[in-house]
């Protein structure tokens, strides 16, 4: 089974369904979303929505900020596709841990959901992710997925292998592996046994290559879509990988352990 393990909720989710359908891809991991870049028709219209993903990103969200709504697409969504769409829901991490714990309970677990994600701590915030990280374990070792590009930084990716090792039973996966600081993420994901790298948005060829190199069983197939593009993800892969056990593994064998688990 081949799995996207990075997407947002598209708006229409129609469009996300024809994407998949383009790159052969089974099913896509689904991550709430509050800016809808794929809404633009034009540039400012882009500016719009890049500035809602630039506040979540920095820690300037306040408020609801476009949650509520984000729970509801995601809601519906899978409802609407439980054949093509495997669920992964957020968590504010500007709450106590007790308050942390709730909605990981409530949101995640109460919904049915598969993992945690996509966590968005801003520069120089991971630790903040700790208490999701306890919650996780608390509910059998559920998947956390955090950010990886800008704004995160090195230090940021630091401070995760920091807090996988104090948690080695919860796979913490770097999405878009790990931006700029790619070589970082992989010599970190290596030390450290509960790390997986999602591929999506990779800017260089040569930086999927070495990961999956360095990483054949912890490295993760995804597109970021609507950032990315399944097909383009795809391809990247398998210009990159042979026939065979480790291409199938990327492509969505590991993910599937690691869901397999929950």
């Amino acid at each position: 089974m081949i799995i996207d393990a990075h997407g947002h909720v598209h708006d229409p989710v129609a469009d996300h369904l024809r994407l998949l359908d383009d790159a052969g891809v089974d099913r896509a991991v689904l991550f709430p979303t509050r800016p809808h870049p794929e809404r633009a028709a034009d540039l400012e219209g882009l500016r719009r929505e890049m500035s809602v993903l630039d506040r979540a990103l920095d820690g300037r969200a306040t408020g609801d900020d476009g949650y509520a709504a984000a729970w509801r697409e995601l809601d519906d969504a899978l409802a609407a596709h439980p054949d093509r769409f495997i669920g992964f829901g957020s968590v504010r991490l500007n709450l106590s841990d007790d308050e942390i714990a709730a909605a990981v309970e409530r949101d995640i677990v109460g919904r049915g959901l598969h993992g945690i994600g996509e966590l968005t701590p801003p520069p120089g915030g991971a630790a903040g992710i700790e208490p999701v990280l306890k919650a996780a374990h608390d509910h059998g070792d559920l998947p956390v997925v955090v950010h990886g590009f800008a704004p995160t930084t090195a230090e940021d990716l630091r401070t995760l292998a920091t807090l996988a090792a104090r948690h080695p039973s919860v796979p913490l996966i770097v999405s878009q592996l790990g931006g700029l600081n790619w070589m970082t993420a992989v010599e970190l994901a290596r030390e450290t046994p509960n790390i997986y790298l999602e591929l999506s948005t990779a800017h260089l060829i040569f930086a999927v290559r070495l990961a999956v190199q360095e990483l054949p069983e912890r490295t993760l197939f995804g597109s970021d879509a609507p950032y990315g593009d399944p097909v383009v993800a795809r391809t990247t892969v398998e210009r990159v990988t042979g026939p065979g056990e480790v291409r199938e593994l990327v492509l969505g064998g590991t993910l599937l352990r690691l869901l397999d688990r929950t």
